[in-house]
Order: C-alpha cells, then structure tokens, then sequence
C-alpha cells in the first residue's frame, strides 16, 4: 500500500501542482481591456501606468548557488542537491508605488542549458495554482522538458506569497485541516451555516497570519515580478511557457509589457475575462464533462472497472459513497475521508488521463472501506504533506484569486450559484472561490483581468477539448482578447496539452520556442 499511496502523490503532482488550475471545481477550491504595459501599486488600489519596458535595475542579478531545499512529490527532501540544478533569490519590492521601501525576495530556480553552445537563452515557466511552487516543479518535472533544455536554461520561481517567497498562510494545521475536509456538498442549512464558520475561520486566520502580505500578492504584481527576473537573468525579451493559472500570468505580463514578450506558449488557458459565477460554472461542467469520460472510459472493460459494469452503475456507486461519507466519514488511520476530501480526490485524479485507473481503484477501494488512496490523492492537491504540515498552495491559492478580483458577491448571489451548478453537476457543484472572497479581508482588483497584448510578438495559445479544469471555450477567448494570440486546438483528455504525450503538440511547442516558427492559425492535434 505504500507504493500506491506514493504512485497517488507522484501521479497528482504532475496532474494537479505541475497544472494546477487556478480554480478547481466548485466548493471550497476559485474582460478583455486596453490597458497599456505599467507597474502596479498595491493590491489595494488601481494600478498606475508608468513604464512599457521595464520594472528593474540594470544591475540586478541573482547569486545562483545548490539548491538544498527541494521536495518531492511526495513532501519529503531530496537525499542531495541535483548539480544541474541552482537556486537564488531576487529582490523586489513588496509595494510597487513604494520601490524604495520594503522589500521581499522572489525564489528561483534554474537548469542549464544541456546543449550551452547552442543555448538560446532563458525559458521562465510558471506551471500552475495560482500557489504552486515553481521550484519544487521545476525541480521534479524538468526532464519532461528534456529537448527544451537543450536549448534553454528552464528557469522558474515562487510568485510573491507562494512557498519561499514570503508565502501565505492561513493559521495552524489544525484550521487547514478543518477547512480542506469540510463537506463540498452541504445537505441542508444547518451544514450550509457549518462551512460559512469553517470559512470564516480559515479567512480570519489569514488576516491574523499573513495580513502583511495580502494586499501585494496578485498577479499584476507577479509580473512586475517577472519583468525583473527578465532584467535579471540578462534578456531582453522574456520567453515564457505558462500553464493553466501561468497562463494568466502570462497573459498579465504581455498586456503590461508588450514590447518585453519573446516567445511565448499559454497551455490550459484561462480567460481572465470571465466573471467569477461564470467561472464556477464553466469548471463545474468541464469537470463533470471529464468525470462522465472516466466512468465511460471505465465501462469500456467491464471487467477491468471496478467501480460498476457500465456508467450508470458506476454513477451511482460513487454517489451513493459520497452519501454514504456525508453521514458517516470512514476512518483512514488516525484521520478521516470526508465528503469533502473524497470529491477533491476525484477533482485530482480528473487532470489527466493517466490517473483514472488510480481513481478507480481508490473509489472501489472506498466502497470496501478503505479511503487510503482517495485521501491520499486529496492530500496531494490540498499541498499536505505525509507529516501534516502543508505547503503554502491552500492559502496562497485564495489570497491570489481573491485579490485578483474586485468582485465580493452577497449571500443571495453564491446559493443561486450553488443551487445552478448543483443541477448540472451533483458531484462537483457549489460556489467556488465567492464564498471565500466575500468574506476576504483586502479589497481586490480588476487589474488582472484586463487584457490586451497589442504591439507584442505572435503568443501561442493551446487549449484541450478534454480539459476539465480550463475548459476550451476559453482558449479561443483568450487568444481574442491578447490580439496577437494564435490558437491551436487539442483534441484530447486531460489539463494540459505539451505533457499529454501528444505528438503533434509538441512538435509544433518546440519548433516555435526553439526555431521561432509561428504554427499557422487553426491548427488542429487530433491526439496521439
């Protein structure tokens, strides 16, 4: 059992914390605009245009030395450094209107170039969330980038209140706990009333914790961020490659920075644009959508799926296990298998393919009594590490998502919400990130969902048909709204297409970021 419980968090940590979605479906998981590039002032205010180029100091650079704190996919650390691997730390400030006052460091990491004499320059990733951390993925999941590497130093970093870098937290183990665990689903009002405390628990802890921070922790100042470690790494132009929240990032620095943008791939696009209702529900069916092909997937070998002989069956075993740990949670050692942490850990194992035969196991395991793997699974995506501690992705994750929106919708507006979703999907309904940001304690901006990249190079926009977390609908979106996107289309399952295995995909990835070769607009991947 040991090894399956790794095999859980090794799988989920390329399906979810490699990429992550910025969202999640709904429960307690989360306007195209003219604006010209600039800094921003804290997260508490408007942002102020001032430059089109450039947030640094000529000067800056990063002491680059081992990288000694690195974890695995399964929370523990590495035996020794990696010596192809270097860590640093570059200094911005915590308060753009404010460059000369307080600062904080950025953490970041790099991987040489394995061809140097053929080394173009620097390749910065950001590869999900928003709240994961960029070290420890890009320590983990380089070789999966193996033919980039041998002409890029893969660079990637912490954003501001993630992991190293000043990370957010949201109290002790104890308020993580309750807050990840509590039901998704609540029955009636008296359990609706239950996860407003729980809520309202875990957001008061934050302000206690990390109050600081939380005005400065959103995405216009994570690409003020990203311009520096442009300037940093010494390129003139930024190439970049952003999955699912990295997207946004992306889309962020290059309506900001127009003039800044290099080669640049957004995989798993969201569409900033999109109010926050709209988002929960546009998740809500892409989850159902990969949900329903994993039952279908399932029944194709009847004797092979052990969850029920076709999808119906299948269904309503499953459902009859989340009512059944509604009323009675099923003890997992010293812990319990929630509601809750049962429908994060199908949410998880839905990112990508290759983790459906684990789900199937880990529900008909659950319906013999035994929620080791789903917890396990669960565990992995709320970032809780085998020791109880967690990572910062929980908290950094809302404290991201909710500066990042200046919307705080009433108690009227979240169980419309809640009782629309549930109709399209029982198992993963509910009203997302609204019940968070409106009790959250920093007003949030528009700033970040405001975008327009005219002027910059070709972007390169990769949406998936089969994407649960991003859904494709907004590929072509976002592609629209930066004026200079080029969209490819994914014709597969999973979130996220460069690491799917798909051929196609990939040829096409590497001859723009490596040759600069713009695809042509409408290409197609059929899946391989």
């Amino acid at each position: 059992m040991t090894r399956i419980l790794r095999a859980a968090a090794t799988a989920t940590a390329l399906s979810t914390v490699l990429s992550a979605c910025g969202g999640g479906p709904g429960g307690n998981a989360s306007s195209g605009g003219g604006l010209v590039g600039g800094e921003v002032v804290s997260g508490t205010s408007q942002p102020t245009v001032t430059s089109t180029t450039s947030t640094a100091t000529p000067g800056e650079a990063i002491a680059w030395g081992p990288c000694t704190d690195i974890k695995r996919p399964g929370g523990e650390a590495p035996a020794k450094p990696e010596p192809a691997q270097q860590c640093g730390k570059l200094k911005v400030p915590l308060d753009y209107a404010r460059p000369d006052g307080e600062s904080i460091e950025i953490a970041v990491i790099r991987v040489k170039a394995t061809n140097p004499g053929r080394r173009i320059g620097s390749l910065v990733f950001n590869f999900g969330g928003p709240g994961a951390s960029g070290v420890d993925t890009m320590a983990q999941a380089a070789k999966a980038f193996t033919t980039l590497n041998g002409r890029f130093d893969l660079v990637s970093f912490d954003p501001r209140g993630v992991g190293r870098s000043d990370g957010v937290r949201c109290g002790d183990n104890a308020v993580m706990d309750r807050f990840t665990s509590m039901d998704t689903l609540p029955a009636n009002e008296t359990e609706r009333a239950r996860s407003r405390q729980i809520t309202r628990e875990f957001v008061t802890a934050c302000g206690q914790t990390s109050g600081r921070l939380l005005p400065y922790v959103g995405t216009v100042n994570a690409a003020a961020d990203m311009d520096r470690l442009r300037a940093a790494l010494g390129e003139k132009q930024l190439n970049y490659f952003g999955i699912s929240y990295g997207t946004q990032l992306g889309a962020v620095y290059a309506t900001r920075f127009p003039r800044n943008v290099g080669r640049f791939v957004l995989d798993a696009p969201l569409d900033p644009s999109v109010t926050m209702a709209t988002r929960t529900m546009v998740q809500t069916k892409g989850f159902q959508h990969a949900y329903d092909a994993f039952l279908k997937d399932c029944a194709k070998q009847p004797r092979e799926c052990e969850i029920g002989s076709d999808a119906t069956i299948a269904n309503k075993n499953v459902m009859k296990l989340m009512d059944e740990l509604n009323d009675k949670p099923l003890k997992v050692g010293g812990r319990l298998l929630t509601q809750g942490l049962a429908g994060i850990g199908i949410a998880a194992a839905l990112y990508s393919k290759m983790t459906w035969p684990l789900l199937d196991q880990a529900l008909s395991q659950a319906m013999k009594g035994d929620g080791r793997i789903l917890l396990a699974l669960a565990d992995s995506y709320n970032g809780r590490q085998p020791d109880g501690n967690y990572t910062t992705l929980m908290s950094s994750f809302p404290a991201i998502s909710c500066v990042d929106t200046a919307e705080r919708p009433t108690p009227e507006q979240l169980t419309a919400l809640e009782n629309e979703t549930l109709k399209v999907s029982p198992l993963f309904g509910g009203a997302g990130m609204g019940l968070i940001c409106s009790m959250w304690p920093v007003r949030g901006s528009d700033a970040a969902r405001q975008i327009n990249a005219t002027g910059s190079a070709p972007i390169l926009v990769i949406g998936g048909t089969g994407d649960p977390a991003t859904p494709y609908e907004w590929a072509p979106k976002l592609a629209g709204e930066l004026r200079t996107g080029v969209l490819v289309t994914y014709k597969g399952e999973g979130h996220g297409a460069y690491l799917s295995g798909d051929t196609c995909v990939k040829k096409l990835t590497d001859a723009y970021l490596i040759d600069g070769k713009v695809p042509d607009r409408g290409i197609v991947c059929t899946g391989s």
